[in-house]
């Protein structure tokens, strides 16, 4: 597969409306993000919560939540995430954070075209750091009670899929795809979630669909054909089965260059796949030679406990509230900056603007972590030796979300050059150069 750069967007935009399954209002803000800090959500109204990566460890249990994909961790939860997925996965936008108000994501006319449509509207911009592929070398393969689905090398990303209503007016459906931005807006991102006539009292009563009508949603009589409405493909369901499809791909996190054909495969099946993949994945990156010890293929992040096992920081002077990368070159954090910080309540007191020497002591903090992450460095301490050409290009308020950014640029013993930058919404708000030397503590 030809290699790509990532991608972010280049404004905020806001998409907001009812959820298909819950029928309660739900918004959704999304927002740059800097090159490989990958797709976050983050609760609105909720800055201290961990946000929610979407991939297949946050997955949550297609039993419980069924006909839809929900993902979500110990604080919050995202339901019907598909559709923004698909779109999302197959525009090839890699980094963005994704402000949520509700607890499902809007189904609008019941198709990822919405989604595409705000993308667009907010510019898709490319960064300076290249796209992660994995490229499926051996046929994998699931079944579950008639239901099927197979991942086959291929030097593309590539989508089958074969649907199967006997004795109804869809009867049997089929259609392949290679999946590009724009053969996914042209032919995928259309098309609509649907459901069968007789499937709609079952739904009900599993208390899904309230939020569903005959407008986001295509019933169709098995004889008669769409009720209340029209299709926009002749075979617009087995199209959605495909956007689907991506959907849950994308919950591998990476891109994956595979031809997968699905057999009247769901949610549940999918996912499973992606499991599947994932081990291998991860078989295939554990036995690299010569692959660091701590890595962004196996690396699960940091929560504050782990943090605080490496560096010797705490309340109410530790700045950094997750690692989400980290290797032997550089390090990823994330500081949710609320209204509650300690620093507010004297620092320009009537306009809260969080002090420049803090954000730089934050991204020394990340570089602390990196520096003494390394198995004969913990228990060490990290001290500044000097700090040069810092530049402040914006003030970050109550609500903002800092990604904090470190790399090594030269390491001499005990002695490390590292680079800095502190991004909010994809944009940089503060960066330098510092000198750290590891001490004995």
């Amino acid at each position: 597969m030809e290699k790509k750069s990532q991608k972010t967007i280049e404004k905020a935009v806001t998409i907001e409306g009812i959820g298909l399954h819950t029928g309660e209002e739900s918004r959704l803000t999304f927002k740059p993000s800097a090159a490989n800090s990958g797709i976050l959500f983050v609760k609105k109204g909720t800055a201290d919560a961990e946000p929610v990566k979407p991939d297949i460890d946050s997955l949550l249990d297609t039993k419980k939540f069924p006909r839809r994909t929900s993902i979500g961790n110990g604080h919050f939860q995202i339901h019907t995430v598909e559709h923004l997925l698909s779109a999302l996965y197959s525009m090839e936008v890699d980094n963005v954070i994704i402000e949520i108000e509700g607890n499902e994501c809007p189904g609008m006319d019941g198709s990822a075209k919405p989604f595409v449509d705000i993308f667009k509207k907010a510019g898709i911009k490319t960064l300076n750091s290249e796209r992660d592929v994995f490229t499926v070398k051996e046929p994998i393969y699931v079944s579950n009670n008639g239901t099927h689905i197979i991942a086959l090398p291929s030097d593309e990303l590539k989508i089958s899929y074969m649907l199967d209503y006997p004795d109804t007016m869809l009867n049997s459906q089929y259609a392949s795809y290679t999946i590009t931005p724009e053969s996914y807006e042209k032919e995928i991102a259309p098309a609509r979630t649907f459901c069968m006539r007789e499937e709609v009292d079952s739904l009900k009563k599993l208390g899904l669909g309230k939020g569903s009508d005959y407008k986001n949603t295509l019933v169709i009589d098995g004889k008669k054909g769409v009720i209340d409405n029209k299709f926009r493909f002749e075979d617009e369901p087995v199209r959605h089965k495909i956007s689907d499809l991506i959907g849950d791909l994308a919950l591998f996190g990476d891109y994956v260059s595979a031809h997968i054909i699905g057999i009247k495969s769901g949610h549940s099946i999918n996912t499973k796949l992606i499991k599947k993949i994932r081990e291998i994945y991860n078989r295939e990156r554990a036995s690299a030679v010569g692959r660091p010890s701590l890595s962004k293929e196996s690396f699960e992040t940091l929560s504050v406990e782990g943090i605080t096992n490496i560096i010797p920081h705490r309340y109410p002077f530790l700045l950094v509230d997750r690692i989400l990368e980290l290797n032997d070159t550089k390090a990823i954090g994330i500081k949710n900056v609320t209204i509650n910080e300690w620093f507010f309540q004297g620092h320009f007191p009537g306009h809260p603007v969080m002090p420049g020497v803090l954000v730089v002591e934050a991204l020394a903090q990340v570089g602390g972590v990196l520096m003494l992450s390394k198995e004969e460095n913990r228990g060490k301490l990290a001290y500044f030796m000097s700090i040069e050409n810092v530049k402040f290009r914006r003030a970050i308020t109550p609500g903002s979300q800092l990604l904090l950014q470190v790399e090594v640029i030269k390491m001499k013993s005990k002695v490390a050059r590292l680079q800095g930058k502190a991004f909010v919404d994809g944009k940089i708000a503060a960066e330098g150069f510092f000198m750290s030397t590891i001490v004995d503590a």
